[in-house]
């Protein structure tokens, strides 16, 4: 039987979500897996909520539609927490994996959140630290990798450097390599 895992990621436009999910898409793709990675927003300015979705499956993806009831939700910006249902559809055996400096244990309170597992790592904190900007979007990928399995670190880290490196200077690279180790290492379930 295929394994269909569905993702649904909340950020605010600009942070780069959406890249974000299609980098999973892509690392994905290199395991020989089929995917969709798509976003789900209009016109809306730098700061707005948004959404994004990416599906992975064993099999070809017949689906056309977003995600209601997804497996894993991504939360790349904690002030989203009231302000968006984090948790909608979310499978009572899925994964919230949030950037907060809050404690799994908090955001399953505040959430009402007390099935699946609880990822939280301070991956704005770690972009600062690193790479001196408040995109954190890329170190979720580490915290997914170590939560799910669904993806490992090394491929994640390989399609980072590549996809950055037609980009940025040398040491931005190495910057961002830091900050996804760091998210890997630092992140805590609960």
């Amino acid at each position: 039987m295929s394994q269909l895992t569905e993702i649904r990621w909340h950020g605010r436009a600009g942070q780069g979500v959406v890249t974000a999910g299609e980098l999973l898409a892509e690392c994905a793709m290199e395991d020989g897996k089929f995917f969709q990675a798509f976003p789900e927003y209009g016109s809306e300015r730098m700061g707005a909520p948004i959404k994004a979705y990416t599906r992975i499956s064993d099999e070809p993806i017949d689906l056309h539609c977003p995600i209601l009831e997804p497996d894993i939700v991504m939360v790349v910006n904690d002030n989203l927490l009231g302000v968006v249902d984090l948790t909608e559809g979310l499978k009572p055996d899925g994964h919230l994996i949030i950037n907060t400096t809050q404690t799994p244990a908090a955001i399953r309170e505040r959430l009402g959140f007390h099935t699946g597992r609880v990822w939280c790592v301070a991956a704005s904190q770690i972009a600062m630290d690193e790479i001196k900007r408040d995109i954190p979007s890329t170190m979720m990928l580490a915290v997914l990798a170590k939560a799910t399995g669904l993806v490992h670190l090394q491929p994640v880290l390989k399609l980072v450097r590549a996809s950055l490196g037609t980009k940025l200077r040398p040491e931005i690279v190495e910057a961002n390599m830091r900050a996804l180790q760091r998210a890997y290492d630092e992140c805590v379930q609960g």
